[in-house]
């Protein structure tokens, strides 16, 4: 039997988080110790298997002595500090960054985003009708998934998980500036005709919907998708002997898409195109 290393004991790092003495692992983020604490900090462009943007700032929270506002998703805990999550300040800062997000971009699949505009109270619709829209058609050039930059909000998760940080394929990056940024693929060329490989890893870490699946967009299209009457069944891909695991997302008996757990030591969530595609010779009942 192989032995396993011994991994050197956590060091913990005491902090203050709104008033109350808190000790975290060395190296925990902000964000890290709020969740473990139970308390609630929205966040769109943080992933937990990606390296954090700081792009949607709706996580921002306030440290004591620090002039502005920090990301809670990627500013590291510091012996000592002191963190306030709820300030009329941040709560002020995450109601405008809700405001300018819900009025530029469809926010309509991104989850949890109607509740936190309520919760913070923002009224998107205070910019008026002139807002700046990017009123794409959604792109539609392949039988698997659909890109919607309506809703894309510009996070650049897609282009990490894409890139160097899981599949180094490099087949999409952000072209523009300005407000005329947007994620495309080289020469805005069609996908059929990039580097894509059609892992769909880019779908899997998408916070909006920006990105689906193809079975997807066609049925919240016909009005049929209900994530509420879906099953979620983890399995084991067949396709070869890695030994990913798949998480079947089942509507009335028919799997509708396909994801894979974040915390898996095998795939962290990533999957190649077999294993987030290849389901339908399941269901061929022809």
């Amino acid at each position: 039997m192989t032995a396993i290393p011994l991994q050197p004991p956590c060091r913990l790092v005491e902090f203050t988080l709104d008033g109350e003495p808190v000790r975290v692992p060395e190296g925990d983020t902000i964000l890290d110790a709020c969740r473990a604490g139970g308390k609630d900090i929205p966040t769109l462009c943080q992933g937990d298997t990606l390296t954090p943007k700081n792009a949607c700032r709706v996580c921002v929270v306030e440290v004591e002595g620090a002039r502005t506002l920090a990301p809670a998703c990627s500013r590291r805990v510091e012996p000592g500090m002191s963190v306030l999550t709820d300030t009329e300040r941040a709560r002020h800062s995450r109601k405008v960054v809700l405001e300018l997000l819900a009025s530029s971009t469809d926010l309509s699949t991104t989850p949890r985003a109607a509740e936190w505009i309520k919760e913070y109270e923002a009224k998107p619709d205070r910019f008026g009708t002139d807002a700046a829209r990017v009123n794409e058609e959604p792109k539609i050039d392949n039988d698997l998934y659909v890109r919607d930059y309506d809703k894309c909000i510009l996070c650049y998760k897609c282009v990490d998980a894409c890139g160097e940080q899981w599949q180094n394929t490099f087949a999409i990056a952000v072209a523009g500036r300005g407000f005329d940024a947007r994620i495309s693929t080289e020469h805005d060329a069609p996908l059929t005709d990039s580097a894509c490989v059609y892992c769909g890893n880019c779908i899997e870490v998408c916070p909006t919907g920006a990105l689906s699946f193809k079975s997807e967009f066609d049925m919240r299209a016909a009005g049929t998708w209900d994530e509420s009457a879906q099953t979620q069944t983890t399995t084991v891909c067949a396709y070869c002997g890695v030994g990913c695991n798949l998480t079947l997302h089942v509507q009335d008996n028919e799997i509708v898409k396909v994801t894979s757990p974040h915390d898996n030591p095998v795939t962290h969530g990533n999957l190649c195109i077999k294993g987030r595609f290849g389901y339908q010779h399941v269901q061929n009942r022809v």
